[in-house]
């Protein structure tokens, strides 16, 4: 690959670090914000919830926004406004403060630093046998962002409080802002003619009359479902289990620790095998390590062994989706198209992290919510191996005699 390419990878990777580190530390703000606001669970989990499903609605329109005026301009805002969020969160004092602040500016943010817009970048400078691996080193990257934040923001609410820590936060959104400046297509990018529909129009009735789109959008919403009741409620379940604050900050980075290994192994694999395949896999394999939670006791060894398989299967549906979607599609519209697709991912995500604090507040346990994530990963496991993933055969348009 050439140099110009290398550096739309290394920003994209960057970028999608310090994203999905930001977004991923919220769990740890769970008990301390309800606890001082004196704020039932499902108060601070809805506005986590806000902010992934507007981050699921808007995706097809920022996704569009990108095709059209490129990753850069978009990543630019999204840093804008994410930083704003968390800047003005530091004095949220009450629900209503805190689904405007962590629910609407950063779900405006993070829609627009998410890595549908980075890959879409990525896709468009990297050779479409070449794609599965860079997707996978920037989502490993993204990873590596989870495993160092997680810590850092845990020890932040230690020494201070989540008031200080959401001030850090918003100073590592602002960086993102120089760094975008790395996503603009290298040359090469601009000169070659573009492959996939010839309009956005075209594009979206592609889509939306092909199976396998559908199949990949409907599954996507499970790995959406498990990835935020995970991130919003895994420090509170092992707390509720006797596990001290750090062990369960512990937990959250060997998560993203363990990513980063299963982020590339996903981009080396999806090379060589069919990702279609790759993603069920990825499923069924969840469904076998929720079931320890539930039937075993609680151990700092338990809470331990079962982040570092969940690290190797947080994310590594990201790049078997994605091929998949570029690999059907081509690039021309790649940002638009993965949006959709991303927009089901965070509606699952909404409703995990929403359900996930509901079920709580009923039950006073999260057995419930465990359950239902092992039904719908095998769900979604029979819905990923079928779909049909070959590059759609299109014509050439011909050529009107003036």
């Amino acid at each position: 690959m050439q140099r110009s390419a290398w550096i739309v990878i290394v920003a994209a990777a960057f970028v999608v670090a310090f994203s999905l580190g930001i977004r991923a530390a919220f769990g740890l703000f769970l008990k301390p914000i309800s606890m001082e606001l004196q704020l039932g669970r499902e108060v601070f989990s809805l506005a986590l919830a806000l902010s992934t499903l507007l981050t699921g609605v808007a995706g097809p329109f920022v996704g569009a926004l990108a095709d059209r005026f490129g990753a850069m301009k978009v990543v630019i805002g999204g840093a804008t406004f994410s930083a704003a969020g968390l800047f003005l969160a530091m004095h949220a004092q009450s629900g209503l403060g805190l689904n405007l602040t962590f629910g609407l500016l950063l779900g405006i943010g993070s829609t627009a630093v998410s890595m549908g817009i980075a890959m879409g970048a990525v896709a468009r400078a990297i050779p479409q046998n070449k794609r599965a691996q860079a997707f996978g080193i920037v989502m490993s990257a993204g990873s590596f962002g989870q495993f160092v934040m997680i810590p850092a923001a845990q020890a932040v609410l230690s020494t201070w409080d989540w008031r200080t820590a959401c001030g850090i936060l918003a100073l590592c959104a602002a960086i993102i802002i120089p760094i975008a400046l790395g996503l603009r297509p290298p040359a090469t990018a601009t000169t070659t003619p573009p492959t996939g529909a010839t309009s956005l129009r075209k594009a979206l009735g592609e889509a939306v009359g092909h199976s396998g789109f559908w199949l990949l959008t409907t599954s996507f919403f499970v790995c959406g479902f498990h990835v935020s009741f995970v991130q919003t409620h895994l420090p509170a379940f092992l707390s509720d289990r006797g596990m001290t604050p750090a062990v369960a900050a512990q937990a959250l980075a060997l998560i993203g620790l363990f990513n980063i290994f299963g982020s590339f192994a996903a981009g080396w694999i999806g090379t060589r095998f069919r990702n279609r395949y790759l993603l069920a896999c990825v499923y069924v394999l969840r469904a076998v390590i929720f079931l320890p939670l539930i039937l075993m006791p609680m151990t700092p060894t338990l809470a331990i062994v079962f982040s570092m398989f969940m690290g190797l299967l947080y994310l590594s549906t990201v790049v078997p989706t994605t091929t998949i979607v570029a690999q059907i599609f081509g690039p021309r519209y790649f940002s638009t198209l993965y949006g959709i697709v991303f927009g089901s991912h965070q509606f699952g995500g909404f409703i995990g992290s929403w359900l996930g604090g509901r079920m709580f507040d009923l039950t006073g346990s999260y057995d419930t919510m465990w359950w239902i994530s092992i039904g719908l990963a095998i769900a979604a496991a029979g819905l990923a191996a079928p779909l049909k993933d070959a590059p759609l055969q299109r014509r050439q348009p011909r050529e009107i005699m003036a």
